[in-house]
């Protein structure tokens, strides 16, 4: 059930058992529906199977392993100096509606953080926009990270604070034609023009890392579970653990091999990614990925002079394989170093004295 302005849009018209698996409800709609009508339906689905229960999840990145700062606050800082990462994802691509109109989920993210020696951690924040067919929603987080020393390596909490603005552009919601078709319900008949909504949230987070070694972390956003008022959902409450190894190969330092994974877990769904990536004297990078019923990723890169960029395909593994040609992420990356231990002294000079 999807509920927009106190209306309420029910499915159950066309399904007799709901269920959560895309296959199921095809395999139902076929008995009412086809062809072009079949089309709508399933865009139907997606759009508002997102826009209620997914709208303020997650979003998938494959790059997950250089960008902590968009999960963890505590991360902040954890650099050695000012870094600023931007990202481009477009997920299922050549998805359409059955007029043409792109409706494939797109990511656009960019994320800054520095250590600021005085505050005793760093700062950080990130802007995010996602966009799923008509829906879209800018997401904008700042937090601080309090760091220090802890064993071998540096251990960081950080909070943050998240501002989210949702937009539903029902103008552009073609719902078909003819009978038969959800163009008969009244309720989404009667859903026109641009619906938006803002809702404040909060996220916190640990975080650990040995110099060349491992990382790992731990974090959760949507604390507060908001709910927004005009489009009615309620933000849930999401955990993340991450972590990542560095295993220098014997008798061949200049080859390293990189072992990461995510999970991801909001209360009722569960992922995970796990990747492995094959590092040469720490410039180029190349390897495969794995996202639990979604996809198996390609990833390559290089890091040279403080500038990282890195580009993935992700290779669908999941029901929405015929609809689509793959996922594709680029990401580019810059830190310009800080020496923390560099400080400007006074002497005394004797002659003075």
């Amino acid at each position: 059930m999807v509920v927009i302005q106190k209306k309420t849009v029910l499915l159950s018209r066309f399904f007799h058992e709901p269920d959560n698996s895309l296959p199921t409800l095809l395999n139902s709609a076929n008995h009412v529906l086809s062809g072009r009508n079949l089309l709508y339906l399933l865009v139907t689905i997606i759009l508002l199977g997102y826009f209620n229960g997914y709208a303020q999840q997650p979003t998938l990145i494959t790059h997950y392993m250089f960008t902590n700062m968009a999960i963890n606050p505590a991360s902040a800082g954890d650099g050695g100096g000012i870094t600023v990462t931007g990202l481009t994802r477009q997920q299922w691509m050549g998805f359409k509606d059955p007029d043409g109109t792109k409706t494939a989920p797109q990511t656009y993210l960019l994320t800054a953080d520095a250590p600021i020696r005085v505050l005793h951690g760093g700062i950080g924040g990130m802007i995010c926009q996602d966009q799923l067919g008509f829906y879209k929603t800018i997401c904008v987080k700042l937090g601080y990270a309090y760091r220090m020393e802890a064993g071998n390596g540096d251990l960081s909490f950080g909070l943050q604070g998240i501002l989210q603005n949702g937009t539903f552009d029902f103008s552009k919601f073609d719902l078909g034609q003819g009978a038969g078709n959800i163009s008969e319900d009244p309720v989404l008949r009667e859903i026109s023009g641009k619906t938006t909504d803002m809702s404040i949230d909060m996220g916190a987070g640990v975080f650990y890392r040995v110099a060349d070694k491992y990382y790992i972390g731990l974090s959760a956003e949507n604390l507060l579970q908001s709910k927004s008022k005009k489009i009615v959902y309620q933000a849930r409450r999401t955990f993340y653990l991450t972590g990542g190894y560095e295993w220098i190969i014997p008798n061949h330092p200049a080859f390293e091999i990189l072992p990461s994974a995510i999970f991801m877990y909001d209360g009722g769904t569960f992922q995970f990614n796990i990747d492995a990536l094959l590092m040469y004297n720490k410039k180029f990078y190349g390897g495969l990925g794995y996202r639990w019923q979604d996809a198996v990723s390609v990833l390559a890169g290089m890091n040279i002079k403080g500038v990282k960029v890195g580009l993935s395909y992700d290779i669908c593994t999941s029901s929405m394989t015929k609809y689509n040609s793959g996922g594709l992420e680029v990401m580019v990356s810059y830190c310009f170093k800080i020496d923390t231990d560099k400080f400007r002294k006074s002497y005394r000079n004797t002659r003075f004295l």
